[in-house]
């Protein structure tokens, strides 16, 4: 599928999305936590590959991943034009996001990792199963 917009309103468009308070992502899991009523969390924190949410006391990380940017396997998709510059550039992302859960890990943190996707309405018992799992949500 061809771009709609030429490489200059692709680029301008692209330079907007943020990697903080994206509200399609972490202000939406801001509003899962405070419906479920969880505190401690904060945002913003020193630690290494920048968590959205750290859980200190629980020594727990979240993150907020966007299908685009993380490749989601669901609903990745790759653009047509400068192909070759999004797949590297996927790719690294992804490297990066393993690099950065396995040393979070190896330093004694929980890792989870939430998909844009799951902050769906259709898609948020995933994400609330993912958050049992790590304790961070009661049954």
């Amino acid at each position: 599928m061809a771009d709609i917009w030429d490489k200059e309103k692709r680029s301008k468009v692209m330079s907007l999305v943020r990697s903080h308070g994206n509200k399609a992502t972490e202000l939406r899991l801001i509003g899962i936590f405070r419906a479920h009523k969880l505190t401690g969390w904060r945002r913003k924190q020193k630690l290494f590959g920048k968590p959205d949410f750290v859980f200190r006391k629980l020594r727990l990380v979240a993150f907020v991943d966007g299908c685009f940017w993380h490749s989601c396997p669901k609903h990745s998709t790759k653009p047509m034009r400068n192909r070759v510059f999004w797949e590297k550039k996927l790719t690294a992302n992804k490297a990066r996001d393993r690099l950065v859960n396995r040393t979070l890990r190896r330093n004694g943190w929980k890792v989870i990792r939430i998909w844009e996707h799951e902050l769906t309405t259709k898609g948020r018992p995933l994400a609330l199963r993912k958050m049992r799992r790590v304790g961070l949500i009661n049954q």
